[in-house]
């Protein structure tokens, strides 16, 4: 994993702890012990599913820029699926707190990519290989 790709995924998994925190101790005023459980379930999912993608895309981006497209599309789609095959699977538990688990989703999703953006808009990242040469200029 590159520098940048470290950096990015700190800068996106502290805010997302911190907001997973807050939401947790809401949930435990306001739904008690299963509200806490349902958020901290949501806060995990979210951490997890996030920081695969950003570890696989990193690794696909040192194989090649088309693989780290095709890495980006296909972990999409694997938490897509998975989280349809984890929400229908305990639709009707009583374990938790669904409403506090649903919000802690949403919340840290959106703060995950929030800051996501934000590493990503702040990395200095060189757009021209400064040691490519350009041809029939220096050649001699």
């Amino acid at each position: 994993m590159q520098a940048n790709d470290v950096r990015v995924l700190k800068s996106a998994a502290i805010p997302t702890l911190a907001a997973g925190l807050v939401v947790v101790v809401v949930s435990l005023l306001t739904a008690g012990g299963k509200g806490a459980l349902g958020a901290v379930l949501g806060t995990l999912l979210v951490g997890v599913f996030f920081s695969i993608s950003v570890v696989a895309v990193s690794y696909a981006a040192r194989v090649s820029p088309q693989m780290m497209a095709i890495a980006a599309m296909v972990s999409y789609l694997v938490k897509v699926v998975v989280i349809m095959v984890v929400l229908s699977a305990f639709r009707d538990t009583t374990a938790w707190n669904t409403l506090a688990f649903a919000w802690s989703v949403v919340i840290c999703t959106l703060v995950w990519t929030g800051f996501e953006v934000r590493a990503f808009m702040k990395t200095k990242m060189l757009y021209v290989d400064p040691e490519a040469r350009v041809p029939g200029k220096g050649d001699s």
